[in-house]
């Protein structure tokens, strides 16, 4: 069986190197099931990026063909890109929220000649799997580092950790750890979830029972960060003056109506936020906020969609529409422009994305709604995962 689809990817890859009239770009990730809001973003972001710059590039025309991965799965993911190279004849793979998903493709990218921009999966390790995967999210160590920083900053001493136990989560707490022990602070414990837990009270109790100042937390964004956020409060943390600390992922903008006014005052560091202010992000908020259909639902894979689609016409310019996987990652090396959160690159060695990184404050609107209100910024942050895989 393998042997076969080596087979098919080969000739694939030779018969492809012809002009093509019409691009197509595999685009993996969840549209239905738990995580189905996550999907939705990034269609809206890849939408909002076709309505603002067209459907072509130069002469060819561009399509996006979508496959639907509800939960991690990576024999599943691995499959779906296979029928996507060999029966679509895509040219691009992008997409992929879970990290596992992205991790099993990787394999095929060199045979098949196609490159791999990942919009969403957030683990260090992937760009090194394969020379033709470029991030155009985050990781988790990039957005986790910067909250140690913070938490010693405001006199917090003594912290536990609790993340989901897959590649994201151990990322997280290993950044955060690394960095808070290096700024003088002490990590009391660390509690590693399954991916599945649902039931958080017993954990708020050991986070009670560990003298901690605050609570370092990281999960998928989705359903579980919306049951951890709220254990948070009902079991009495909150009121006990434990910190809540984490990236973004747990406060995104989609989940605030539900939380309400148990998400105010939560810090979180994090690439984007809906409410950066700057000109560019007004024009992609609109257009995104359109395609989407419910503006509340609008959050941060948008961007990473979005600005995947900014790297993959480049990529396209570069070949003149050949298939040349190498060539194309080759030509947005060092690619720098303005993204619709803040002044972004792609690192010429690593091949993931150099941005600013914002610590928010969920706050109260005037229509009393909440939203991730920029505080400060740490400027230009790389992935000091990468350096730790060495």
């Amino acid at each position: 069986m393998k042997t076969s689809i080596l087979a098919a990817l080969a000739v694939l890859a030779l018969s492809s190197t012809a002009f093509a009239d019409t691009i197509k770009v595999g685009v993996v990730g969840p549209f239905s099931g738990p995580f189905a809001i996550q999907g939705k973003n990034f269609k809206a972001g890849i939408d909002a990026w076709m309505a603002l710059n067209g459907a072509k590039v130069g002469d060819d025309d561009i399509e996006i063909v979508y496959r639907d991965l509800p939960a991690a799965d990576p024999a599943q993911s691995k499959a779906l890109a296979q029928e996507l190279v060999v029966k679509e004849g895509v040219q691009y793979l992008a997409g992929f929220y879970f990290t596992p998903d992205a991790m099993a493709v990787t394999p095929l990218l060199e045979q098949a000649n196609v490159p791999l921009v990942v919009m969403n999966a957030a683990t260090s390790a992937i760009v090194t799997k394969s020379p033709l995967v470029v991030r155009t999210s985050f990781t988790t160590w990039q957005t986790s580092a910067p909250m140690a920083k913070v938490a010693k900053e405001r006199g917090v001493k003594k912290v536990i950790t609790v993340v989901s136990d897959y590649g994201p989560g151990v990322d997280s707490e290993n950044a955060f750890k690394t960095t808070f022990t290096a700024e003088g602070g002490e990590v009391v414990d660390s509690i590693r979830m399954p991916l599945s837990t649902n039931d958080f009270s017993p954990i708020m109790q050991r986070v009670k029972d560990s003298g901690a100042d605050a609570v370092f937390a990281f999960l998928p964004s989705g359903p579980t960060t919306l049951g951890f956020v709220k254990a948070y409060n009902e079991n009495g943390l909150a009121k006990a003056g434990v910190q809540f600390l984490a990236p973004g992922d747990l406060t995104q903008e989609s989940d605030l109506p539900a939380l309400g006014d148990a998400a105010a005052g939560l810090l979180t560091t994090f690439h984007y936020a809906v409410s950066h202010d700057s000109a560019e992000n007004k024009t992609f908020v609109e257009a995104a906020r359109k395609a989407i259909g419910n503006p509340a639902e609008l959050s941060f894979p948008s961007v990473g969609a979005y600005d995947g689609m900014h790297v993959i016409y480049k990529m396209i310019e570069a070949t003149s529409g050949k298939q040349d996987a190498q060539k194309a990652v080759d030509a947005v090396k060092g690619l720098a422009w303005e993204s619709p959160r803040g002044p972004v690159s792609i690192d010429a060695e690593s091949r993931h994305i150099t941005q600013n990184i914002y610590l928010r404050e969920v706050a109260k609107a005037e229509d009393g709604s909440y939203y991730n209100k920029e505080i400060a910024t740490f400027e230009k942050q790389g992935d000091p995962g990468l350096a730790a895989l060495k």
